[in-house]
């Protein structure tokens, strides 16, 4: 028999110590990996619709920006706002300092599809943040700021 993933993991990493954290932190992971494709999926997008719909309610954004942070090209990125206009969740308008260009920007219809299906999440999320000490609430951000940080590492 081979060695186990614990086991391989502490010969490679020495450091490495099964902990419940960082059992968690994985679920936490395979959770966050997998909603994209059910709340799309609930919603009738693709989940490059759907990611595209939470950049665009972060800001109004230009297709080839879009293309980039979707990790698509422009043409992909244009067939998605094109299927985004069609259902009214995002408007084509001209760019506010240059009317050569244009932006996307998302509709109340595209902010609202994106907040309805996420809102039991975030009023979740909202009530165990509540629920932290500050002291608690610093040590949680300390350990996945440094979980982020260590994730960046390999991008």
């Amino acid at each position: 028999m081979g060695n186990s993933p614990s086991t391989a993991m502490q010969q490679a990493v020495p450091a490495w110590r099964p902990a419940r954290t960082l059992e968690v932190l994985q679920e936490l992971i395979d959770v966050a990996e997998a909603l994209p494709e059910v709340v799309a999926r609930r919603a009738g997008m693709s989940i490059t619709e759907l990611h595209a719909l939470r950049h665009l309610s972060a800001e109004p954004i230009g297709p080839v920006e879009l293309a980039r942070r979707l990790r698509v090209t422009s043409a992909a990125s244009s067939g998605v706002v094109d299927r985004l206009v069609a259902h009214g969740h995002a408007e084509r308008r001209a760019h506010p300092d240059d009317g050569r260009r244009t932006v996307v920007v998302v509709t109340d219809s595209g902010r609202a599809e994106v907040i309805g299906w996420l809102r039991p999440m975030f009023q979740s999320l909202a009530a165990l943040d509540q629920s932290l000490s500050d002291t608690d609430r610093e040590v949680v951000e300390r350990y996945l700021t440094g979980a982020v940080d260590a994730m960046r590492e390999l991008l």
